[in-house]
């Protein structure tokens, strides 16, 4: 405040102590309201010069306003108040929104002469000066209205600034210490090197701050209206500058209505119409007579006459009455209810009625006891209209003066996500000061993207479904909808009960941290996805050029190695085998089937052919980040490809709803639209919808996750069957938290049911409670939205995949097998065949060489060293061939079929054998040689 810097002497022009500057001080009001009069002598010229050389500007300054959070209802269009945010509740009106009751109230007790002086109640403020000279005390009344909006204008204006002069004096003050202990430091070195202070500078705690600014904003209306002696008279007169110049530039009118919306009424209740609305429920045009005059008390003394107090207005030393035994009122204070005992000694109102008038607010009814005689001596109200509203008790009717998002009730969590907004993004300051003042005072209206045909379904699932706590764990739960078009978010909801303050969180039913949310906009440090992280993976492989229907051995295996070009490969020195959800060895399949059931071994099996480098970039432009760091996902090992590290619900659905609107990221908003209290259209913070994928790799990916929520899929449980194409995926982190997400091409839905800290078992008692959750909302978002068929897939990412199967015939079985793993098929060792391989040999596959599906399950045969092939003894003289065969190893050879035929002699010769030449065969299986005779006998 410029007058703050001002010393009584720099005003008093060389006049020579107070009682000189209390004199010339009358002359000068005299002078400057009343300028014919002839003023002479030194002193009254130098009070003239003096007085005219003091400020006469006084800007008026934007009224500290309330910000407001609001919502459209879709059903009429009609605009709902979330919760409202302020330093000081207040409501300006304009002139003929104010009862008039209301401004004669008020000038009959403050300022009768208002529409006869210039600014300065010359009467009023000589007898107040005269008070203060005579008292040496605190300066007294006597402020015209005029006077009264200065001195309200003034501390407003150091009310605003309370902060900034807390840190710069807190700064001061850090400094003077750092340099003091700086040169104590130099002196004391004993090598003479000079110390820097800035080094020992020690800059002030967020509680020092906070403390420091209530001390400045006690000050500021101390220092405005409490000023004693030689400051006092230098208040005063200034406050009489400004308010004659106010008057040459403003009406009576503007001034009058000035006032009534800046001034305090007890508390942070601000302006006549707040007020009316505080104490009594009304409209400041709907006051009544005995309301009115409240009000008009209330403003001498807002802190003191203030009637939202349960203990009322009767303090220590101020008791109004006693009432006797007999029932007769004794000890009455006629500082405060005077008045009525007048009326009862005439016999107008009883001893009862006394009681009922005082009752509870004895000092706030003595004050509004002497508006009440002022409004009636000055022909303002009727004799009748007194009596009634002098016997008539105060009453308060209160409205909630509750600041905050605990009035949104269920839709508290979506407020408080906007509220961080305000308080965090640039576009609404550039420090946080700034932004603090915005929703506090800057008056905004911020539109929201809260859609309620939404988000009361998804408040009334989390109701119906999920505790707000339980015993055996910190049980957390939210519901997030997006609209995948925009990313404007259309619902939040949470298990727990809002709190405004983090110190809540000793109750478990109560959390102020939003769970949807981050560190930035929620406070919360998020959860792990689980196999929702799936996604990120299943998309880089369509952006590899890879199919969905390509097939990968997906069996439980040691996975040995995994690129990373960002970090490193990863590799698994101590070769940990991880396993699928539930259990179960995985099997040989595609994407398609990996992708339907969630298959941990069958995402390991595309990651491998993959770069983990390449799917945490893939998460990252898809706006999935860490929630705690805001830093890129850590997808680094072979576990973290199924959701290892802490991310978002929202950024999560704002992911999904990426696939689901052709490959376009739409950054999440819950702003609409800002206007400042003018209604000037402020613009909002920035969100983009950027592409990120080709549309062909969305609509394949589409194509995959639309199996999750048909029949057979893991997320058909959440699917409502209410004929919208969805898709979606379930997670689920060990047995911690627990996620279903689903999206329309319309709207987007994200349930997550797990712990807010802790490593309890969620999915035993809880795993359903997902599917319950994301059901329920996204198909109240059907209903609302719709939803169109998903393009089809890409030709080319879904084609079968051949590949080339090698031979391995001849190999160890341990060759054979790498041989064939390395080639993407897997294997499975048969039985030994009789074969003339070594012992272990393979000595069949099937199938056999050739071009074959990828990842085809290859058996292997191997030898088991007993096998000899059965050598070709055609032609030979059938004896000759018996002992052939038996040299050769065959340990059971007989004759077998005679054919007649007169060329082949009396002793026969051999014509094949069975098995047939060339044959493998167990050397003790029986081989029978077939002959021909001339003769057969």
């Amino acid at each position: 405040m410029p007058e703050k810097k001002r010393t009584a002497s720099g005003v008093a022009g060389g006049l020579l102590g107070l009682i000189g500057l209390s004199a010339a001080a009358g002359v000068l009001i005299t002078a400057t309201v009343t300028p014919a009069i002839a003023l002479t002598g030194a002193a009254a010229t130098n009070a003239i010069t003096m007085f005219d050389n003091l400020p006469s500007v006084l800007d008026i300054d934007k009224l500290m306003l309330p910000s407001t959070i609001v919502a459209i209802n879709p059903a009429d269009g009609s605009e709902v108040e979330l919760a409202t945010f302020y330093d000081q509740d207040r409501s300006p009106v304009t002139f003929d929104q104010v009862t008039p009751v209301m401004y004669d109230a008020i000038l009959s007790s403050e300022d009768p002469r208002f529409y006869q002086h210039g600014g300065v109640d010359l009467i009023g403020t000589s007898r107040a000066l005269l008070q203060n000279v005579r008292g040496g005390g605190e300066t007294q009344g006597g402020s015209s209205i005029s006077q009264q909006y200065v001195k309200n204008v003034l501390i407003q204006r150091c009310e605003s600034n309370a902060d900034a002069d807390a840190v710069a004096e807190l700064n001061t003050t850090a400094e003077d210490a750092a340099v003091a202990a700086a040169e104590k430091a130099t002196a004391e070195a004993a090598d003479g090197v000079a110390v820097d202070p800035a080094t020992l500078y020690v800059a002030p705690t967020a509680d020092e701050i906070r403390a420091k600014t209530d001390e400045v904003l006690a000050n500021c209306w101390t220092e405005a209206t409490t000023a004693a002696g030689a400051d006092g008279i230098q208040r005063k007169l200034q406050e009489m500058r400004y308010a004659i110049a106010l008057e040459q530039k403003y009406s009576k009118n503007d001034i009058l209505l000035g006032y009534l919306n800046i001034a305090n009424f007890g508390g942070r209740t601000y302006g006549v119409d707040a007020a009316a609305k505080r104490y009594f429920s009304v409209s400041a045009k709907d006051l009544s007579v005995a309301q009115a005059a409240t009000l008009a008390g209330i403003v001498q003394n807002p802190n003191t006459y203030r009637i939202d107090r349960p203990g009322g207005s009767i303090f220590d030393g101020d008791l109004a009455y006693n009432k006797a035994p007999d029932g007769s009122i004794d000890d009455v204070d006629p500082r405060s209810i005077q008045a009525l005992i007048t009326l009862r000694d005439e016999g107008t109102i009883t001893d009862e009625q006394v009681l009922a008038a005082a009752d509870g607010y004895s000092a706030t009814k003595g004050r509004q006891l002497y508006v009440l005689s002022r409004l009636l001596d000055d022909g303002k109200i009727t004799q009748e209209q007194y009596v009634a509203a002098a016997i008539e008790p105060i009453t308060p009717v209160l409205s909630p003066a509750d600041t905050g998002c605990s009035t949104a009730g269920g839709s508290a969590y979506f407020c408080q996500y906007v509220r961080d907004i305000v308080e965090n993004d640039p576009a609404f300051g550039a420090t946080a000061e700034e932004r603090e003042k915005a929703l506090k005072r800057g008056g905004l209206k911020i539109y929201t993207t809260l859609d309620f045909r939404v988000q009361m379904a998804a408040e009334n699932a989390m109701k119906e479904n999920v505790p707000s706590s339980v015993d055996f764990m910190r049980l957390g739960s939210t519901i997030v909808s997006i609209e995948t078009t925009t990313g404007r978010i259309l619902a939040i909801a949470q298990n727990t009960q809002f709190a405004e303050d983090a110190s809540a969180a000793s109750d478990p039913n109560k959390s102020a941290l939003v769970f949807a949310g981050d560190s930035t906009y929620g406070s919360s440090g998020g959860f792990n996805p689980g196999s929702t992280f799936k996604l990120f993976t299943l998309i880089d492989w369509l952006e590899k050029g890879h199919s969905v229907n390509e097939t990968l051995n997906g069996q439980v295996r040691v996975i040995k190695r995994m690129t990373n070009s960002c970090d490193g490969d990863w590799v698994n020195t101590t070769n940990d085998r991880v396993g699928n959800f539930g259990g179960g060895g995985g099997y040989t399949g595609t994407p398609m089937q990996f992708t339907a059931q969630s298959l941990n071994s069958g995402y390991f099996a595309m990651a491998e052919q993959l770069d983990l480098c390449d799917i945490e970039k893939v998460a990252t432009k898809m706006g999935v980040t860490n929630a705690s760091t805001g830093q890129p996902v850590d997808v680094n090992t072979q576990f973290s490809i199924i959701g290892s590290s802490n991310v978002s619900p929202i950024a999560m659905a704002g992911a999904y709803a990426t696939v689901a609107n052709n490959g376009i990221y739409c950054q999440p908003k819950a702003i609409d639209r800002v206007v400042d209290s003018d209604g000037v259209e402020i613009t909002p913070p920035a969100r983009t919808c950027t592409q990120v994928l080709d549309p062909k790799v969305a609509a394949t990916a589409a194509y995959a996750l639309e199996g999750v929520m048909q029949r057979g899929g893991t997320g058909s449980q959440a699917n409502p069957y209410d004929g919208t194409p969805l898709l979606g995926k379930t997670g689920t982190h060990e047995t911690y938290h627990t996620w279903m997400i689903e999206s329309s091409t319309k709207v987007t839905t994200a349930a997550w049911v797990g712990n807010i800290e802790g490593l309890n078992d969620v999915f035993e008692p809880f795993g359903g409670l997902r599917y319950i959750l994301a059901r329920q909302t996204q198909e109240a978002a059907d209903s609302a939205y719709g939803g169109d068929d998903f393009p089809e897939p890409d030709s080319n990412l879904t084609r079968v995949i051949l590949r080339d199967l090698p031979s391995v015939i001849g190999m160890s079985v341990d060759q054979a097998t790498a041989t064939l793993e390395n080639a993407g098929f897997s294997v499975n060792v048969g039985d030994p065949v009789d074969s003339g391989e070594a012992e272990g040999i393979i000595a069949a596959q099937n199938p056999g060489a050739g071009r074959v599906s990828g990842g085809t399950t290859v058996t292997i045969s191997p030898s088991n060293g007993q096998g000899l092939a059965v050598p070709d003894v055609s032609g030979k003289q059938l004896d000759k061939a018996l002992s052939d065969l038996r040299g050769s190893g065959f340990g059971n050879v007989q004759p077998g079929t005679c054919t007649e035929d007169e060329s082949a002699g009396p002793q026969g010769k051999a014509t094949s054998t069975n098995p047939a030449a060339g044959t493998v065969v167990n050397r003790n299986a029986a081989i029978t040689v077939n002959y021909s005779r001339a003769k057969c006998t």
